[in-house]
């Protein structure tokens, strides 16, 4: 199947920006303009997650591929706490010269948003590029008894109120948080909604049956869905992607809400001098269009809508989602 175009869908993501023009060709890395005396010893790539999760596979895949195509060499360091916000003060220190590189997603966004930083993303930071925007499902143990599906799923969580657990990685007022509460207001059921900030104590906490449903990306979760220790049984989508095309989505179980997409990005600090900024936007963009990286998003389920924006188009979506985010919380 093509890529999805999904309006409804990345508007409500705050991504109501113009699509870019033209094709995304990669940079050869002799013809970006690397500023005299930069990138010659490796740059530090902080991620606010733990190791094996989306943002860890997203990063170190970004990191190969501009490695390929630009010759920049980067250590990448997994800073995981607090619902991705514990990495910040440590980004915020460093200094403003371009050799530290934070990832960071859509959460951050709605933390600035809610108050719970102080950091706007797109005034106090520069995004040099997004890199993925993508949808969230739900997902069961296959050997699950109690229910099977979406329906059963329901049926149990409306017989059974407040004791089914969801497992994520958001904190209140997260992607993750705001699109269950919409979806249970709308259906009338209750959740235990449970945080987790490493992935791999997520992802145990799903198959070990400490929680009922884990609330993720499919990109995020590949593998498990490969060896079919994950089933999904719900798509936070507006339509049915064709790799899950018998998974209803939460419009397909009669919610009308507009569910909040994931975005992961690539952001340096505000000050980096211009010309370290334009070659590391560059060597961004190059890297998003090496083979190897499309070939990473397109097995992680990341080509399924359009993700590349450059930095104008990143602030535009960054300014957008803190817009949607603050209706949320107004509300």
């Amino acid at each position: 199947m093509g890529k999805l175009h999904s309006t409804k869908g990345l508007i409500a993501a705050g991504a109501l920006v113009t699509v870019l023009a033209g094709s995304f060709n990669a940079t050869p890395a002799n013809a970006l303009d690397k500023p005299a005396g930069f990138a010659q010893r490796p740059l530090t790539m902080i991620v606010p997650y733990g190791a094996g999760g989306g943002s860890d596979q997203l990063s170190r895949a970004m990191a190969k591929a501009i490695t390929q195509v630009a010759g920049i060499n980067f250590q990448v360091v997994n800073k995981p706490g607090g619902g991705g916000t514990a990495a910040i003060p440590d980004f915020m220190l460093a200094p403003a010269d371009g050799y530290t590189v934070m990832e960071h997603i859509d959460n951050a966004v709605s933390a600035y948003a809610k108050g719970d930083i102080r950091e706007n993303p797109s005034v106090d930071w520069v995004p040099l590029c997004m890199a993925q925007i993508t949808f969230s499902q739900l997902y069961i143990r296959p050997d699950e008894t109690r229910f099977t599906d979406w329906g059963s799923f329901l049926a149990y969580a409306k017989a059974n109120p407040g004791k089914t657990s969801i497992g994520n990685v958001g904190k209140v007022g997260s992607m993750e948080v705001i699109n269950m509460k919409k979806l249970e207001t709308e259906l009338g059921f209750k959740t235990k909604q449970i945080s987790f900030d490493k992935p791999s104590e997520r992802y145990a906490a799903l198959i070990g049956g400490h929680v009922d449903v884990l609330f993720e990306q499919p990109g995020d979760v590949s593998s498990f869905l490969a060896n079919k220790s994950m089933k999904p049984i719900l798509s936070f989508f507006d339509s049915r992607p064709g790799e899950f095309a018998d998974v209803p989505t939460h419009k397909d179980a009669g919610a009308k809400f507009e569910a909040l997409l994931r975005f992961r990005g690539f952001y340096v600090k505000k000050g980096v001098p211009a010309d370290r900024i334009a070659y590391l936007s560059d060597a961004c963009k190059a890297g998003f269009n090496a083979e190897s990286f499309q070939a990473f998003n397109k097995k992680k389920f990341m080509h399924l809508i359009d993700s590349f924006r450059d930095t104008k188009g990143s602030v535009e979506l960054i300014n957008s989602a803190v817009k949607t985010y603050k209706a949320v919380f107004a509300k």
